[in-house]
């Protein structure tokens, strides 16, 4: 490549784009690659960390939720677990890598999250080729082109992907030209076969063939067996590979501070420091010890590996360490940060007018609401007091992330929260707290003084919700709209569901 050629090559990469050349970045790894590490990764001067692989179908179900306490952005799944945490210290260097494509994946809702996206068609392991992903993609190039093609088109986020080499050099140089004129912004090579283990040796000379076809940047890995060790090793790697880039996979596993250039530091600060961030953004415990134990590697058995080994919770990891009080002032400061934004929810938002619509900037909290009376059940009882129409709440499901957001009718006026659920039930809560709070009238939340407009009506049976079939008749029709097209008061582009009393 010609020094113009690569010079405007840098140039595009870096207007406004991660730039991808002359990095040290942190490799993709399973159970690894999760928020604490990337952190202390760059902390110790990685330029560019990838999170751990993520199955596509997986994060297709998973709800953008804004983390206030933890200050974090999270990728909440149906059963509630965390697939993807992230947080602003890493926004503009952070890759999310996935499995595989599909196109019930909405990237827009995670685009301004994450700096890149990364296709994995390299990982050998049989839960990401099962599904024709990971390193099965390399047998056929075509589909390879069709998710490259997508992804580039459809985010406006640089696209990357990771390969390992095929069995031939001309099909490898033939694949990664391909690639390349899909329009990715960078290649990582795993300079391994795909049969191949950390046990083979790396082919360098196949890294270096690829660097010198293609005029993208190419990540050199696959190096941390016999060649990376210790910073000054990345750069002998980058040169015998001719690469633009080393990723670091295993090395950094070990120990984080091999991104350090001033030298290594003691796997014993470095597990304190890591743990320390797994405190400070409520790291799962059992990912927290997988990764603290792949530090401790041939020490695992020894007295602090036992004692980490048999620890249950953060907590008592950081008995371990010596980190009780580090914890307890985490804990407090976490705790009164969540008072805090308590407090401001107790103080609810001015509603504005959308249209015809009041909104207001209202998230439903199930736990917030531990009586036996919802906030719609509220609205009902009130209309029923004053001899009013029953509320009647429309329901539209967002298609590309599979949220959801409701209005409901009240005596002729329209109310709407501004944002958007992970379910019906919670959508039309929402919409209903909208409406009591315009109203003011109580809404059954936690530590709010008993008003008496609900709990005096009695069931014949016993005190429970009437079950959906009850509700045909106790409520009336089950089925209302608002208008013949909800897509003009909610946007263009949503699926419309039916609405249900459910309580």
């Amino acid at each position: 490549m010609t020094n113009q050629a690569n010079k405007e090559n840098m140039t595009a990469n870096t207007v406004g784009r991660l730039c991808f050349r002359n990095v040290n970045a942190l490799a993709p790894m399973v159970r690894v690659g999760t928020l604490p590490t990337r952190l202390l990764s760059l902390d110790y001067g990685a330029d560019i960390v990838y999170s751990e692989e993520l199955i596509d179908i997986k994060m297709a179900q998973c709800q953008r939720v804004v983390n206030e306490v933890l200050e974090t952005v999270d990728f909440v799944a149906p059963d509630e677990r965390v697939m993807f945490r992230t947080c602003e210290k890493e926004k503009d260097r952070v890759v999310f890598q996935m499995v595989g494509y599909t196109r019930e994946l909405s990237l827009s809702a995670m685009e301004n999250d994450v700096a890149a996206i990364d296709v994995n068609m390299g990982c050998p392991k049989e839960y990401s080729t099962k599904g024709g992903m990971g390193a099965a993609l390399l047998s056929d190039p075509d589909k390879i082109e069709a998710i490259l093609r997508t992804l580039v088109k459809g985010v406006s986020k640089p696209v990357t992907c990771k390969i390992r080499i095929l069995p031939t050099l001309e099909d490898t140089l033939s694949l990664v030209k391909r690639i390349e004129n899909t329009g990715v912004a960078a290649i990582a090579v795993h300079g391994r076969l795909k049969d191949e283990r950390p046990r083979h040796p790396v082919h360098c000379d196949f890294i270096q063939a690829i660097a010198e076809a293609v005029s993208i940047p190419v990540i050199a890995n696959g190096g941390s067996l016999d060649r990376v060790k210790a910073h000054a090793d990345i750069e002998e790697f980058r040169k015998a590979t001719g690469a633009s880039s080393v990723m670091v996979a295993r090395a950094a596993m070990w120990n984080p501070s091999v991104f350090r250039s001033q030298g290594l530091l003691s796997v014993e600060e470095v597990m304190e420091e890591y743990l320390k961030y797994a405190i400070r953004y409520d790291n799962h415990a059992f990912n927290t010890k997988y990764c603290l134990c792949q530090m401790l590697r041939d020490k695992v058995e020894s007295p602090l590996g036992k004692q980490l080994k048999s620890a249950q919770t953060n907590k008592e990891i950081c008995e371990g360490y010596g980190l009780q009080e580090y914890y307890k002032k985490t804990q407090a400061e976490l705790q009164a940060r969540r008072e805090a934004i308590q407090t401001n929810h107790n103080h609810p938002n001015q509603p504005v007018l959308d249209g015809d619509v009041t909104t207001m900037h209202v998230k439903f909290e199930r736990r917030e609401y531990p009586g036996e009376f919802s906030p719609k059940m509220f609205l009902l009882e009130w209309s029923r007091k004053e001899n009013l129409e029953q509320p009647r709440y429309e329901t539209v499901q967002r298609s590309q992330d599979r949220a959801f957001q409701s209005m409901v009718t009240m005596t002729g006026k329209k109310y709407r929260s501004t944002l958007w659920e992970k379910s019906k039930k919670y959508a039309e809560q929402a919409s209903a707290i909208v409406c009591l709070r315009v109203l003011g009238l109580p809404e059954g939340r936690a530590g709010e003084e008993y008003s008496g407009l609900v709990g005096k009506r009695k069931r014949e049976k016993n005190n429970e919700m009437p079950d959906e079939e009850d509700t045909t008749t106790y409520f009336g029709a089950r089925k209302r709209h608002l208008s013949e097209n909800p897509e003009d008061l909610f946007g263009v582009g949503l699926q419309k569901t039916c609405s249900a009393w459910d309580y």
